[in-house]
């Protein structure tokens, strides 16, 4: 089990009824309790499963949803119909609870016992029937849930939930996620920025503001020898590569660079963040000449592509969304083998059917999408507040197909936008040194592309080699919020469709309300 799962739970409850007897109750609990065991031990779903029993009733149900509730270890409740459950005992309980619901469409014998089936066994083994009464009860107090239907035993559901259980976990890691924001949002960008209060009440995290000088008061404390640890460690796991910076000026940039680290990864932990935004507009006071006017000397971008690959959420200029996305997406994906990044559209290079769009950011790409060991490079960087060499890592992305994300908020609600990407290998940059990824967006560069824009979407989204659409599908259903995904499939046409279905469906839900 993946360590940072390990204080979570998913509780599974089985709905009966009496109306049977007692012995037949005593079966369904046998039953439930072999088929958690056996969904822990085939070791697909990364989150431990609890039984907690059979329920036969109203007050049982609201009871078990109760707990739920108030239970930190729990993230979510997976629900099966052994026998048939009558649905209106679920009512008070499903209205009760708070968490992530997933419904478990299965039974515990695989084939129809044909030659022996009487009818108790009949009466015991309704699924087919339960299941259908339970939906319905979903449906009729528009629940939002998972639904997954096959036999337990089989891989092909077991993936279904695991997705599931890594959404749950990245969800409840949500509620207790505060990012802070180290300077605003620059250059007055709309896209990035958005509605903090909402986005609590919504997604669940906590957007704050922290002072810079603050910030310089921790880097006030780092000492020589504790950056010097940590440069000793940057050897160790990036290839070194002095350029026109001269030898000299490369090690007092990449000393500088880990000194920022260790202050910024202090002050995420003093403060409990789960990640950060940073301003390049906004770096301290600063003065080569003058040792008492003490700042950053560089743009953080080797410190935020470390912390990233920690798993804190980064935002590049003040983007809050794409800070906390990050984090979900880092969270979500913790054991899979490919990595993920925040990432921006940069340029675009047009090529016919291989017409792509190099991501990249000034600095901030994170090593965990590199191909090869990332390079330590110290450059010129001309922008910003500090104009000045800058240590960063150096790497092309992997080649393979991925999923890239981004959060907007529309006014009314949130809107969630997800692209397949097919990522290519680049052609060499030898006059920009800084980490990339070249990708062509599905269908295709134009349809993609348009669609994106069409849909309000960000020059800025968090993008995983490992997650699928399906990832966000969940996350959509449990947050309540919009998605809209581009994919092989989408014409322009038909997105422009739903985006203008989408805006009616929600203009009526909101006057409904």
């Amino acid at each position: 089990m993946i360590k940072a799962f390990e204080n979570f739970e998913i509780w599974w409850v089985t709905g009966a009824q009496l109306l049977y007897g007692g012995e037949t109750v005593k079966i369904v609990d046998g039953h439930s309790q072999e088929m958690v065991d056996g969904l822990n031990d085939k070791g697909i779903i990364p989150v431990k499963i609890v039984y907690k029993g059979t329920v036969n009733s109203s007050k049982e149900v609201l009871d078990v949803m109760k707990e739920a509730n108030n239970d930190k270890k729990c993230i979510g409740v997976m629900t099966w119909m052994h026998t048939f459950s009558p649905a209106k005992m679920w009512i008070h309980g499903l209205q009760e609870l708070n968490k992530p619901l997933l419904h478990f469409h299965t039974q515990y014998n695989a084939e129809i016992p044909w030659d022996t089936m009487d009818m108790d066994f009949m009466n015991l083994n309704q699924s087919a029937h339960g299941d259908r009464e339970f939906g319905h009860i979903c449906a009729r107090l528009r629940i939002p849930r998972k639904v997954v239907s096959g036999y337990w035993k089989d891989e092909k559901p077991q993936k279904q939930i695991a997705v599931w259980a890594r959404v749950a976990a990245a969800w409840a890691d949500a509620h207790d996620m505060r990012i802070i924001r180290f300077g605003d949002q620059m250059n007055n960008v709309a896209v990035t920025d958005g509605d903090k209060v909402e986005a609590e009440m919504r997604l669940g995290y906590h957007v704050d503001y922290y002072p810079v000088s603050k910030l310089m008061d921790y880097l006030k404390k780092v000492t020589d020898a504790e950056a010097d640890e940590l440069v000793e460690e940057y050897k160790k796991l990036y290839t070194i590569k002095i350029d026109e910076s001269g030898e000299e000026v490369y090690w007092q940039k990449v000393h500088n660079a880990a000194k920022q680290e260790i202050a910024l990864r202090r002050v995420l932990k003093d403060t409990g963040a789960k990640g950060f935004t940073t301003n390049f507009d906004d770096l301290g006071d600063w003065d080569i000449n003058d040792p008492n006017f003490l700042g950053f000397d560089q743009i953080p971008g080797l410190a935020s592509q470390r912390l990233m690959a920690e798993g804190y959420g980064f935002g590049a200029e003040g983007d809050w969304k794409s800070a906390a996305l990050y984090r979900t997406v880092w969270f979500m994906t913790q054991g899979m083998p490919n990595g993920c990044s925040f990432l921006e559209d940069y340029t675009l290079n047009f090529d016919g059917e291989k017409s792509s769009i190099l991501q990249s950011h000034m600095l901030e790409v994170c090593p965990l999408i590199a191909a090869d060991k990332p390079r330590l490079e110290v450059h010129f960087l001309g922008i910003g507040v500090r104009k000045e060499f800058t240590a960063r890592l150096v790497f092309d992305s992997k080649v393979g197909n991925g999923v890239t994300a981004t959060v907007v908020d529309m006014g009314n609600r949130f809107r969630l936008i997800v692209n397949d990407v097919e990522c290519i290998k680049p052609k060499a940059l030898p006059k920009l040194p800084v980490a990339n990824a070249l990708w062509i967006p599905m269908p295709n560069f134009e349809i993609g592309t348009a669609a994106w824009i069409l849909a309000g979407g960000t020059h800025h989204s968090c993008f995983s080699y490992d997650i699928t659409p399906e990832f966000w599908i969940d996350y959509a259903e449990i947050a309540g919020i919009e998605m809209l995904r581009i994919d092989k499939d989408t014409t322009y046409g038909s997105f422009r469709h739903q985006l203008q279905y989408n805006e009616v469906y929600y203009m009526l839900n909101k006057a409904l309300k």
